[in-house]
Formats: structure tokens, C-alpha cells, sequence
């Protein structure tokens, strides 16, 4: 099938569930990369001894999802869902809100799908970003400075993941260079480390954000878990997530859960 509609990333003053964007506001485009919840498919390293069952993941993920596409939709930008789906799928019903727009990944890496959704979308927008659906804690407010940091004058911004990755990143339209993400060993702790050497042999100049931490593994579960009771905003952050793993018991579904 083709991309969603309506193709608001091709239009002016593309509508949020707050209402209409002001005009000229849809020059900053932000793409949210998901995977198409299958169990077995979706957050693997969960499903792991001490993890959770294949099920749980796709389910965790898909609420993920759902909690992020809501809140930053909300924001001073257009948000559009990138989704890596099987040959034939359609966008997963249910787990964006009405109007949002979605696209395909097209790449056979990761590196080749940032690039080709940020080169699309950097199309008409002077400024461009890209997340993950593993931050179940990302606040719009942490995308809007990244934004600002390129109006400022920056040409590129990252938001260091703890794993040695990054879980966000921003470029102005001139920025938006193969060579950012051609090649790099993605899933390893030298992503970051390798972006900012090739931002530096490119002559850009680089903003961080403040470190934050994916949810990806076992351990990085169980810390969210318990952020999840020490903090009670985090839970109106996350209402869909925090929801489902209340739905576990001890703290997930007895037998069929190993967390």
C-alpha cells in the first residue's frame, strides 16, 4: 500500500489533536521510527530469561507507541510515524492519533531508513528530527530544544543514549548527509562517538541534549518499572504503557511473564 493519508507532510499548517499548527510552523517535521508490533518481532532483547514473553513484548511496544505518537503530537512540529511493516501491511489501527501521517521505512539498515525518512521530510522544512519509540519518558519539551538548538545556529543536535547510542536526532535541511549514517555499527556503544567524528569531519556544528536512558533490555525494564513508582508524573507521561504493566502481576502476568 502507499503511505498513509491525509499526506500532511506535503501541506502547510498541518492539524495536531491540540488543533490547527500556526502558519509556517511546518517547516520542523519530527519522525518517530516504530516496528510493526508482531511478537517475536519487536523488542527482542526483552524477551529474554528474567524478560518477558514474546506477546508481552509486541504489547509493551505497541504501547509505547501509542503514549509517544499522542504526546508529541501535541507539539510545535509535524509529526510523522515511520513504521517498518511486512510487504502488504497496512499502518497498525489504533496506535496514533486521528490525522497523524505515516510512511513506510524504506532502507535495508537502519542507517539507510534514517536517512531516506529525514532526506523525504527535510523536503519543504528547514528543520528535521528523528526518535525512537524506546523512550517511554521523552517530553515534547526535550524535542522543542533540540529545535531551538538548531535555530540557534547549530547544524546538527543529538540526545546521547547511556548505551552509547543516541535516541534523538536533529539537522537543518543543508545537514541531511548520507554520510551521518552510512555504515555505522548500529546497536553498538560507538554510535554516538562515531556521529560525532563524521559531524566533525563534515564541519557541523553539534548541540547534546542531556543523556536519557532506552528501554531496550531486561535491566533497562526493571528500571523503568520502578521509576514507574517512584515518580507518578512519568505515569501521566506514559498512560497506555503504565496501564499495562499494572495489568501484570508481580509486576507482570504470573507464569507468563519472567520479569
Amino acid at each position: 500500500m502507499a503511505d498513509g493519508r491525509p499526506h500532511l507532510a506535503d501541506c502547510a499548517g498541518a492539524r495536531t489533536s491540540a488543533g490547527l499548527r500556526p502558519a509556517g510552523a511546518s517547516v520542523r517535521r519530527l519522525l518517530l521510527f516504530a516496528r510493526e508490533p508482531v511478537p517475536g518481532k519487536v523488542k527482542t532483547r526483552l524477551i529474554a530469561p528474567g524478560g518477558l514473553t514474546p506477546g508481552q513484548a509486541a504489547s509493551l511496544h505497541a504501547a509505547l507507541v501509542a503514549d509517544l505518537s499522542r504526546r508529541l503530537d501535541a507539539g510545535r512540529w509535524e509529526l510523522i510515524l515511520m513504521w517498518a511493516l511486512s510487504e502488504g501491511e497496512d499502518s497498525p489501527v489504533g496506535l496514533a492519533p486521528p490525522g497523524v501521517t505515516w510512511r513506510r521505512q524504506r532502507g535495508r539498515d537502519l542507517g539507510e531508513r534514517l536517512f531516506a525518512g529525514l532526506e523525504r521530510a527535510a523536503s519543504g522544512a528547514g528543520h528535521v528530527a528523528a526518535v525512537g519509540s524506546d523512550q517511554p519518558g521523552l517530553e515534547a519539551a526535550r524535542v522543542e530544544a533540540a529545535f531551538d538548538l538548531l535555530a540557534r545556529g547549530n547544524d546538527a543536535v543529538l540526545g546521547p543514549a547511556r548505551d552509547g547510542g543516541y535516541y534523538l536526532i536533529a539537522l537543518r535541511r543543508e545537514a541531511v548527509r548520507r554520510r551521518l549514517f552510512d555504515g555505522v555499527a548500529w546497536s553498538t556503544p560507538s554510535v554516538l562517538r562515531e556521529t560525532l567524528s563524521r559531524c566533525r569531519g563534515l564541519g557541523l556544528k553539534v548541540g547534546l541534549l542531556p543523556e536519557a536512558e532506552d528501554l531496550d533490555t531486561v535491566d533497562d525494564l526493571v528500571r523503568f518499572l520502578e521509576a514507574l513508582d517512584r515518580r507518578p508524573g512519568l505515569r501521566s507521561l506514559c498512560p497506555r504503557t503504565a496501564a499495562l504493566v499494572a495489568s501484570w502481576s508481580a509486576p507482570a502476568t504470573g507464569t507468563e511473564s519472567r520479569v
